[in-house]
């Protein structure tokens, strides 16, 4: 079953000072470590830009081995850069992995148990989402069915509006990963980061 990778990178980093894709952890960038999670699982991977785009462009070392779409409205908030790369999905994926881009602890075993749960269950599934002791997070991978519902959101409606809609076509697989969640990057996180 064919999957698409989508790495939301259009936001201002405006608590950082710099872009967060561009931060490092054990030597490589957040966006390039999310680049190597989500490749042996999507094809492509297709990387949602914003803010920086340029500087994000050439700041990383596996540029040629995704898409890149620039959100035309990043003020507008995650959301947008979502609903952004969803367009640029092709016809034949069944679905999409998306992840912020700072998230660079995942581990490659939550990308492939999504991928899997998601097979399995076939259409019994329209979202599978990774949880860690009771916590739910990211990566989430949604089935091609849903791409329109997000299309259709508002600019003031918020992505878990679709999820919450599709409570019964919703699978949460419990991982061993001490990041399934959306970190938040701020002072105290500086420490976990290469300087």
């Amino acid at each position: 079953m064919k999957l698409a990778g989508l790495i939301l990178a259009g936001g201002a980093s405006r608590r950082m000072g710099s872009p967060k894709a561009l931060l490092k952890l054990a030597g490589e960038t957040f966006l390039d470590r999310l680049i190597l999670l989500l490749a042996p699982h999507c094809d492509p991977v297709v990387v949602v830009l914003g803010y920086d785009a340029e500087p994000i462009r050439s700041g990383i070392r596996l540029a040629g081995r995704v898409r890149f779409v620039v959100n035309p409205a990043p003020e507008r908030g995650q959301l947008s850069s979502l609903q952004s790369g969803l367009r640029q999905i092709p016809a034949n994926a069944a679905g999409v992995i998306f992840s912020p881009v700072d998230c660079p602890h995942l581990r490659p075993a939550t990308v492939a148990r999504l991928a899997e749960e998601f097979e399995a269950a076939g259409d019994r599934a329209a979202v599978v989402i990774p949880t860690c002791h009771g916590r739910r997070g990211h990566p989430v991978l949604i089935a091609r069915q849903l791409f329109a519902d997000f299309l259709e959101l508002p600019p003031e409606a918020q992505a878990r509006e679709v999820i919450h809609a599709n409570r019964e076509r919703t699978r949460y697989v419990e991982v061993a990963d001490a990041g399934p969640r959306h970190f938040d990057v701020g002072e105290g996180w500086k420490q976990f980061i290469d300087s």
